[in-house]
């Protein structure tokens, strides 16, 4: 089975990207933070993760360039999840390590859409 985390600072996004990505056949974990998802990653790399731009404690970013910058054993892809839409921020991550890019709201369609892109569905 796929492995997917999930990370955001939003207990509902969670719960409603868990309840897609089980239907999609994947084992969810979540994080509520880019410190907590790092811990999580070097414990045990996901295939995936899908990850929220603005958290407390460490950003999206901040966390997309600590996992580059780590010895996580595999490199899981990443799909940034967020509200920010500007081409800059797009940019942004994509330069950071992202590979995969998708808007909230999502629903069960768009996502999965991102995650064949990226080899997972």
């Amino acid at each position: 089975m796929k492995t997917c985390l999930v990370v955001d600072d939003s207990k509902v996004i969670r719960k409603v990207a868990r309840h897609i990505l089980e239907t999609l056949n994947f084992s969810v974990s979540e994080a509520g933070d880019g410190r907590e998802a790092l811990d999580s990653c070097m414990a045990s790399a996901p295939d995936v993760i899908l990850l929220d731009w603005n958290m407390p404690v460490m950003s999206g970013m901040d966390f997309l360039r600590a996992l580059r910058d780590s010895n996580v054993a595999s490199r899981p892809k990443v799909v940034f999840c967020t509200t920010e839409n500007g081409m800059g921020h797009i940019r942004a991550a994509i330069e950071a390590g992202a590979d995969e890019y998708v808007m909230k709201p999502f629903d069960r369609e768009t996502l999965e859409s991102k995650l064949q892109i990226v080899g997972l569905a």
